[in-house]
């Protein structure tokens, strides 16, 4: 029995691991800066979704970071009036 093995050049190994890099990078960047505000919006502390976050009142960098759902210091954008109507829902950071 003869067992095969496939050798990988190192140049094909780099531009693989260069190529990968590349990806991992764009992917953590993409969510990594604030969201313009949109007009006639408002911020809304208390109601995202772990991850759906517009930015945050200094606990992260900003938008898609929060690591729990109806964060307290994390807000996304609403129209304006809509936040009141949301359960835990406010117009300021607690």
């Amino acid at each position: 029995m003869t067992k095969s093995f496939s050798v990988l050049s190192t140049s094909t190994v780099l531009a693989a691991s260069s190529i990968l890099g590349a990806l991992a990078l764009a992917a953590t960047s993409a969510h990594a800066g604030p969201v313009a505000q949109p007009n006639n919006s408002e911020k809304c502390y208390g109601v995202a979704r772990a991850g759906h976050n517009d930015c945050a009142a200094g606990i992260h960098s900003c938008a898609g970071q929060s690591t729990k759902n109806m964060d307290k210091s994390s807000f996304v954008y609403l129209p304006e009036g809509a936040c009141g109507k949301l359960a835990g829902g406010s117009t300021s950071a607690r």
